[in-house]
């Protein structure tokens, strides 16, 4: 079992930044890929970002060039560094830990985005 620790949310005004951090913990060994999604009310979940246990990093097209994500494999952690934030940008932010064939989430941590 892996378990994961989001933290880092909160309110922020538009073209603001905040960093989300996502701390595994537990059988940890072999987690290929950790990465962020998140959902909005009344929408789907979606991507934001991923990030190989080799550094390589894949973004949704809507936040390219404003959000890098980032991993600390010693620390067993990952970042999402969000900047120029828009009001579209809030949403429920949950890590996610792919482990083998099993993919974890962590509880999520809210990011509000006012204008």
């Amino acid at each position: 079992q892996v378990q994961l620790v989001e933290s880092g949310g909160g309110l922020v005004q538009a073209g603001g930044s905040l960093r989300l951090s996502c701390a595994a913990s537990g059988r940890i060994l072999s987690i290929s890929v950790m990465g962020w999604y998140r959902q909005a009310p009344g929408k789907q979940r979606e991507l934001v970002a991923t990030v190989t246990s080799g550094g390589s990093t894949n973004y949704a097209d809507s936040v390219k060039g404003r959000f890098t994500i980032s991993r600390d494999n010693a620390e067993n952690t990952a970042y999402l560094q969000m900047n120029s934030l828009k009001p579209e940008d809030t949403a429920a932010y949950y890590c996610s830990a792919l482990q083998l064939s099993r993919l974890y989430w962590g509880q999520g941590t809210q990011v509000t985005v006012s204008s």
